[in-house]
């Protein structure tokens, strides 16, 4: 057996065409979408993965403008920077790249950004109206492994997904995103014990724990479907999954790749929810086709 690999380039391309069509109609208006990207690390692979959405946008005509707090930023000053940006009127979209300085939670200054403006999903609120079914910004990667399954007609009705990360980014609300479309869903963590034994029974595995080829064939069962969210930096290799693709392919009906996988729709939903906000904020509406939710 070897692995249908699961390219979240078409997808992209649908998701980067609509982001166009709303420049257009937000050009016509006289208004340029604005992105806020806030960091406050010097992680490697936050680097790349925030070089990677700053470029998307330009090419697709959102400025999105990186404020860089340094990974010595207290919580105070990225508290404060985010209140500032929910209170400018030119800016659309805000998110806050993890990770964060040692001591300081998500959870707690993500409650700055305006859930408006929550283009990721990050603010507790956000979390809040998406457990309840309510409009709310969806986590982007979270969003993006639903819109992957959608692109290739994989139905989680009635099947097991075992998630492997219980993250508010990605864990939790993709729990949210499974269970909408009636999955029956474990979230494992790293306190999780016998981790091979609940993965190996699962028809659909998302790996999203930041640890570099974590998952090997001995956590998939023959013929399951992986969805591998890690964006891990390697010396040698560059940019590599949590999962161990050459272990893991043989067995699998089907492997998202990193790159090219989950993070090329993540960057382009991130895109396309910012402009949808900034419709939104001149009184448009836009609903964009062949997004999963």
């Amino acid at each position: 057996m070897s692995a249908r690999i699961l390219s979240g380039q078409p997808a992209a391309e649908r998701i980067r065409a609509d982001v166009g069509r709303q420049v257009e109609e937000l050009t016509q208006l006289g208004r340029e979408a604005t992105l806020a990207i806030v960091t406050a690390n010097d992680d490697e692979s936050s680097s790349w993965y925030v070089r990677s959405l700053v470029s998307s946008a330009a090419k697709l005509g959102v400025n999105a403008a990186v404020h860089d707090l340094g990974p010595c930023a207290g919580e105070v000053t990225i508290r404060a920077t985010l209140e500032r940006l929910s209170t400018d009127h030119a800016v659309h979209g805000i998110i806050l790249q993890t990770p964060l300085p040692g001591g300081i939670d998500l959870g707690d200054v993500a409650r700055a950004i305006s859930p408006e403006k929550d283009v990721d999903g990050a603010n507790p609120v956000s979390l809040g109206l998406l457990a309840a079914g309510l409009q709310a910004f969806a986590p982007a990667t979270a969003e993006a492994v639903m819109t992957l399954l959608d692109e290739y007609q994989i139905d989680v009705e009635g099947r097991e997904a075992v998630i492997v990360g219980r993250s508010a980014v990605v864990g939790k609300p993709l729990f949210h995103l499974l269970l909408n479309k009636n999955a029956t869903i474990t979230v494992c963590h790293s306190r999780s014990s016998n981790l091979q034994d609940v993965t190996r029974r699962a028809d659909v595995v998302v790996a999203a724990v930041g640890k570099a080829r974590l998952l090997t064939s001995e956590h998939v069962a023959p013929g399951a479907v992986v969805i591998d969210v890690g964006t891990n930096a390697d010396p040698k290799e560059g940019l590599v999954g949590d999962v161990d693709a050459n272990d893991v392919g043989p067995l699998a009906a089907a492997l998202s790749p990193v790159p090219g996988g989950v993070g090329a729709v993540t960057t382009s939903l991130l895109l396309l929810h910012t402009t949808s906000a900034a419709l939104r904020a001149q009184g448009q509406n836009f609903t964009p086709a062949g997004i999963g939710s």
